[in-house]
């Protein structure tokens, strides 16, 4: 699968880097310009965490969105604590 997550299927998508040259107009320039423009890969923040998928739990690789937003479930290490009475 590579770089992709295993949720939303978010993988690296393809962008352009630009290179400029000159002093800003608000610092007393003549304004910058650009000299070039080169691709790029804009990476997805993937981590390797255990995950419970139909009930099962194993590694995959999720990106940071997915988990802070909630649509992983993570598998409960040990039971809560409890009062005995």
């Amino acid at each position: 699968m590579g770089m992709q997550c295993y949720i939303c299927g978010k993988k690296p998508q393809l962008g352009n880097q630009k290179t400029y040259r000159g002093k800003a107009k608000y610092l007393g320039g003549v304004g910058r310009k650009i000299t070039s423009t080169t691709r790029r890969v804009f990476k997805p923040n993937l981590q390797r965490i255990k995950i419970v998928v139909k009930g099962e739990v194993m590694t995959k690789r999720v990106c940071v969105q997915c988990i802070r937003s909630g649509r992983v479930q993570r598998p409960v290490v040990r039971k809560p604590f409890t009062l005995s009475a």
